[in-house]
Parts: structure tokens; C-alpha cells; sequence
């Protein structure tokens, strides 16, 4: 969701130094995985049709929420439905903005104290080294027991695709359960684009130019981004990769394919916002560890700009912020012109605001049930009441209201269809995205470096990530 960004090589520097979050090498994965001794054995319980996954009702219970944008009281519903069903279990729930710095020591040790958690935000543990490293769970069992509401239908099976899609690190498994359908991409005010501009939403990259023209000629910025978290603007180029060269490119940049960031499509879609850019079109700063609000407020409440890169989270991060009748709305990344591959109305939407349960928690199964009571349909519309996001669990919010924000999402997603792009190598290899994209990014929306420099910072990061040894390689399915 709406997390920061911070220097995850400064990060993984101090972390080697004290040997917490060092990656091993794979001949020391077994010795890694199976630190904690006997005293971290899980507490299991009896199966039955009440209690499928054999939690144990009286084993305590540890949860971990990021305490960011959405805060911790959703959660606090889920848990609360656990201590219900689980009278004994003296589950508790915890918040941090600080999930590596507090959580992840523990897990690299083998003797985690957490059984679930929300792993979010600038501080979140790298999901791909966490599979790698065998430190967190298979999901599978949860996703093949029965649901909450209808023991008669598996958890898999009342959940959207995007689930299991954004929980997979390339082989079997899902090792990360969304909980909402996030979108990422451009964010408008309707108000302000309709009424104040008289334009409609732009589909193609001239009528996008055409629309920032009109905006600077009233005052008015086309674009800004946070500077502090510049990559942000990933939210709506990604998309536009994927719409100029097809899947193919986007399942390149995964697989750290030599020549990934160096194809005509990428080229193209680089060159586009540098004209945007060059064109003044872009307001800029917005550089403290806040940046993210203080560019929506500029935003929302100032209208100094047009469009924002965002994700679905928007709504609910800026509702105070927000005017009345702004007119919240989500927009596809304009086409550039009729070669791309993929249709406008392409979208980025995996599911979102992960949560993962360590391998050795020591209540592994009530790890998977909170997970469980999570994917109820009670939760799912709680969820969307108190966040303003769509649910993961299908038909949870049939027949309500829905804000103005969410009810565009809403749209895009059934107007995509099939056209659906999820851009895995962000967890897979987050240093790439979290460090080499972010500093790229910030130079090329200033102006500093143009194309050819942007597309070599990429290709010699992915270059030098598929050689690090300590680093394990997604391979194609």
C-alpha cells in the first residue's frame, strides 16, 4: 500500500554487519532453516469440520500489522474474530511502522514470535528472500482448506486469481496472501479534469500532452509525484511497457533477461515522459520522508496538479484531504499510438497488502486461520468499509456503496478482463526496484538523465542482480 522507500543496500549493509538479514549461501539454507531447537516446536491441535487446519485452541497467538495508511484497526476485527472462536488462545495484535527492523531477526534465527504477519511499508522484509531462505510457509494448506463461511468451498476457490498470482515466486507455493485487490496507475480528479478543463480522461499519449497543455495554460501542473518515493511514477510507466511490447517484455524484466530494459518498447515508453517532462509539465519536490501526503494534499486539497501515479490505497490514505465533490477516479495508462501490443484499459492489479506466517512460528496453524477468518466474507466487507479497498474474497461487497475511487477501480478491473499485468520481479528482486528504479527514476522526472541513461541504469542493475551469487533466481516455469 501507500509504504516509503528507503536505501535497502545501506539497509542490508548493517544488517550483514550484525549478521541478522545477511542472506546464507544455499549450502547453508538447511542449517539457516532449522535454527530454534526443539522450544520452537508449533502448537498443533485436533482437526475437525470446525477447526480444519488443527489449531490448538489454548496456543497463543502473535500479530504483526504495519501501521501505515490503512492502520492496524481491520486487522484488529480479524483478531477479534479469532479470540471469539479461540477463547483461550490469548491472541494479541501488535503495530509498527518497522517490520524488518523488529521482526525479521527473530525469523532469520529460527525462533520467530510472531505467528502472522503484515509485511508492508518502506521497513518490509524482502519477500523473495524469505522464500528463498525457507523462513516463511507455504500457503497451500490454507488455500485448500475450507472456507470460513462455507465449509463446502475451499478458501482458493472464493478468492480472485490475483492471490495466488502475487503469492508465487515462480515454482509451487504461495508464500503471501493479499488481502485486497490493489491497482496501481494514475489517479485524477474528475472534477477537475471534466469541469475545470473540459477534457475527458486521456486513452492515448497525444491527447495526455494535449490535456497538460491546457492544464499549464490555467496554472496548473499536469502531473507530480513524490520526490521523496519517486518510484511511484513505476505505478503508471509499468503498465505502459506492457501495453507497447506485450507480455513479453514485462516477463523479461521478472527474469532478468538480458536486453530486458533495452528493448524499443521500453524505449519508447521512456522517451514519451521525457518529453512530458521536458515540456514543464511535471510539478516536482515533495522530498521529505512524508512526500507521498504532502504530494497528495498538493494534490487534493491545493489542485496544483492533474494526475498522480497511485495505487487503489489513495482514497482512503487522502480522505482527509479530499473535497467532497473532487471526483476520485482511476485511469488507465494512456496508449502511446496504435503499435502497441496490448490494448488501453491494460492494468497493473495483483493482490495487495501481503501478509506472510513464519515457518517455525510457534503457532503456525492459528498463523493460517487468522489468515482464514481474514478471507471471510465478514472481514472482506469490513475491510472495504474501514479501507476503502477492494476485497480479495469474491462477491463480498455485492450490493453496496461504493465510494467514487473504488467504483472506478472497480470498472477498470472488469474492463480489463484478461488484460492483467503483474510486475513480480518488484518482489523478487527488490533491490531492483526498491533502489536502482527508485535513484533512476528521481534523475529522469528532474531532467537530469534522459532514455539512454535511464535504460542503461535498468539493464546494468538486472545485469548485476542475476550475477550476485547471494541472490536466488526465479527461473520460468
Amino acid at each position: 500500500m501507500g509504504s516509503t522507500s528507503i536505501n535497502r543496500r545501506d539497509v542490508m549493509k548493517r544488517a550483514a554487519a550484525t549478521s541478522l538479514l545477511a542472506v546464507p549461501a544455499m549450502g547453508a539454507l538447511s542449517s539457516c532453516a532449522s535454527g530454534g531447537g526443539d522450544e520452537n516446536k508449533a502448537e498443533k491441535g485436533e482437526k475437525s469440520k470446525k477447526n480444519p487446519l488443527g489449531v490448538k485452541p489454548d496456543a497463543a497467538l502473535a500479530v504483526v500489522v504495519f501501521n501505515g495508511g490503512y492502520g492496524d484497526k481491520y486487522a484488529q476485527f480479524v483478531t477479534d474474530m479469532y479470540k471469539k472462536r479461540y477463547p483461550d488462545s490469548d491472541a494479541g495484535q501488535k503495530s509498527t511502522t518497522k517490520v524488518a527492523t523488529q521482526v525479521q531477526p527473530k525469523i532469520v534465527r529460527g525462533n520467530p514470535t510472531a505467528d502472522v504477519i503484515n509485511n508492508s511499508g518502506a521497513d518490509q522484509m524482502n519477500p523473495g528472500k524469505l522464500v528463498s531462505n525457507k523462513q516463511v510457509a507455504d500457503l497451500t494448506e490454507l488455500l485448500d482448506a475450507p472456507s470460513w463461511d462455507d465449509p463446502s468451498v475451499k478458501v482458493r476457490d472464493i478468492l480472485e486469481p490475483a492471490v495466488e498470482a502475487s503469492g508465487n515466486f515462480g515454482g509451487p507455493g504461495t508464500f503471501q496472501a493479499g488481502i485486497s485487490l490493489t491497482v496501481y496507475g494514475t489517479f485524477y480528479s474528475k472534477k477537475l479534469l471534466e469541469e475545470g478543463l473540459d477534457s475527458a480522461y486521456p486513452k492515448t499519449w497525444d491527447e495526455m500532452l494535449a490535456v497538460c497543455k491546457k492544464a499549464k495554460a490555467k496554472g496548473i501542473h499536469g502531473w507530480s509525484y513524490p520526490g521523496g518515493h519517486p518510484r511511484y511514477m513505476f505505478f503508471s510507466i509499468y503498465t505502459m511497457f506492457a501495453q507497447r511490447g506485450g507480455r513479453e517484455i514485462t516477463t523479461a524484466m521478472d527474469h532478468l533477461e538480458p536486453g530486458a530494459w533495452k528493448n524499443d518498447a521500453v524505449k519508447d515508453v521512456f522517451e514519451a515522459w521525457e518529453e512530458l517532462v521536458a515540456k514543464k509539465y511535471v510539478l516536482t519536490g515533495f522530498d521529505g520522508t512524508e512526500a507521498h501526503t504532502e504530494m497528495q494534499t498538493a494534490w487534493t486539497k491545493g489542485g496544483k496538479c492533474v494526475f498522480v501515479p497511485n495505487g487503489s490505497w489513495v482514497e482512503n490514505e487522502a480522505k482527509d484531504t479530499t473535497p467532497k465533490d473532487f471526483g476520485m477516479s482511476f485511469g488507465p495508462s494512456p496508449s502511446l499510438d496504435s503499435g502497441d501490443k496490448m490494448p488501453f484499459g491494460t492494468i497493473n492489479a495483483p493482490a495487495g497488502e501481503f501478509y506472510v506466517v513464519p515457518e517455525k512460528a510457534q503457532n503456525r496453524q492459528g498463523g493460517l486461520e487468522w489468515l482464514r477468518a481474514m478471507y471471510s466474507k465478514e472481514a472482506a466487507l469490513n475491510n472495504f468499509k474501514e479501507l476503502s479497498a477492494l476485497p480479495v474474497v469474491k462477491g463480498a461487497i455485492d450490493g453496496q456503496e461504493l465510494p467514487h475511487g473504488v467504483a472506478s477501480v472497480q470498472a477498470a478491473i472488469k474492463a480489463a478482463g484478461e488484460n492483467v499485468v503483474i510486475a513480480k520481479h518488484m518482489d523478487w528482486y527488490n533491490e531492483l526496484f526498491r533502489e536502482d528504479f527508485n535513484n533512476m527514476i528521481a534523475k529522469f522526472m528532474l531532467g537530469q538523465i534522459g532514455t539512454k541513461q535511464a535504460m542503461d541504469i535498468m539493464e546494468k542493475a538486472g545485469a548485476r542482480i542475476l550475477k550476485d551469487p547471494d541472490v536466488v533466481k526465479v527461473k520460468k516455469s
